[in-house]
């Protein structure tokens, strides 16, 4: 890789190279855009093939954070970690907390938060050594749990979504093929079910389905039945790519929203569906609601702020609607266009970010 071609490309600000001997470390910082403010994104722990994957996947990972914190309205640019080493058997607390002094080092350009391969208990280490990081324990003041914000955001969003779709965003006797039933799937099945939704569930884990059937009523399929089940909304809440050639032409429903990430395989996916007529609700933006809450810690965590916040993501995806209609475009091409104009518009007035006194951390 030629890493400064590739930076100078897609429009990169800085990559940090962090190691730490005694401990292990080995982590790359990427950082996209800090037009909108500091770069807010996770901090995952993988066991890559190499370092250039590494490289690609801190990249590819920072420049999605710009579109979601964007798209969500948030006053922050992207950015992601990556640390190479295996989550279950390579951490130790002197890794996570020099971790921790390099963020501090960047003197809050970078905010990192949880990530896959990565725990609350390792954002505590973290929090150690900088106040630059969210999702830590409730008793530093953390929001928690995001789950349950999330699935809010989905619900709110999958709404907007059907009014596009029916005329009327009531879910009320509406059948949602729920793909998945994790953590977030759950509380956004019982948002679905307390609105009078019929819900159809799969999901490898037995245990997981059986709970939504107790819970909500649900039907359950196996996995690979789930795309041809006749209903009004699938909603993809596990694997990502589930949109793709071979499902898409199974597919019955008038809408596709859900939590998972990268829900279409390819792009020209999203321009087949958008062709036959199928709304979607852009991944990045209906499941921001994990960003955005705990995005709201960087001002001293409000739950009610924070939900308030969320809730406007029924106005967001009705937005990504408009700007479809209005430019002729599929939704997925329409979320990038939001936050990139709204990026545009701050950059006359927004140089890249620096700690000047005037930013969210200096009103904590």
């Amino acid at each position: 890789m030629e890493i400064f071609k590739y930076l100078e490309k897609y429009d990169y600000e800085q990559v940090v190279f962090c190691q730490d001997k005694q401990s292990g470390l080995k982590a790359i910082i990427a950082i996209h855009d800090t037009t909108l403010g500091p770069a807010l994104g996770g901090t995952r722990m993988w066991t890559y093939a190499s370092e250039e994957d590494a490289i690609e996947d801190a990249l590819r990972l920072a420049k999605g954070m710009t579109y979601k914190n964007a798209a969500a309205g948030l006053n922050l640019g992207g950015g992601k970690t990556v640390i190479i080493g295996d989550p279950r058997k390579d951490k130790n607390e002197e890794m996570f907390r020099a971790f921790g002094r390099y963020i501090q080092g960047l003197n809050g350009r970078y905010i990192t938060a949880e990530d896959v391969g990565t725990t609350v208990a390792d954002m505590d280490l973290i929090h150690e050594e900088t106040d630059y990081v969210t999702g830590i324990s409730p008793a530093f003041g953390s929001s928690g749990n995001p789950s349950p914000v999330t699935a809010y955001g989905c619900y709110v969003g999958m709404k907007a979504a059907a009014k596009e779709a029916f005329g009327t965003d009531s879910l009320e006797g509406k059948v949602v093929a729920v793909q998945g039933v994790g953590n977030v799937a759950y509380h956004l099945c019982k948002h679905l079910h307390e609105e009078g939704a019929q819900l159809i569930v799969t999901d490898i884990n037995k245990e997981a389905v059986q709970r939504a059937v107790d819970d909500f009523g649900a039907k359950a399929v196996e996995p690979d039945e789930i795309y041809a089940v006749d209903c009004d909304i699938y909603a993809p809440c596990a694997l990502g790519a589930t949109i793709n050639d071979e499902t898409i032409p199974q597919l019955k429903a008038k809408v596709i929203a859900g939590s998972a990430n990268n829900q279409l395989k390819e792009e020209r996916h999203g321009d087949i569906i958008h062709e036959m007529g199928i709304v979607y609700a852009p991944d990045y933006v209906i499941n921001a609601g994990g960003v955005i809450n705990v995005a709201d810690e960087l001002y001293g965590y409000n739950a009610e702020r924070a939900m308030k916040k969320v809730e406007g993501l029924y106005d967001t995806i009705a937005k990504v609607m408009d700007i479809s209609k209005r430019d002729g475009i599929p939704t997925y091409k329409a979320a990038d266009r939001m936050a990139e104009e709204r990026i545009e518009r701050m950059r006359n007035s927004r140089s890249q970010f620096l700690q000047n006194g005037h930013n969210i951390l200096s009103r904590r």
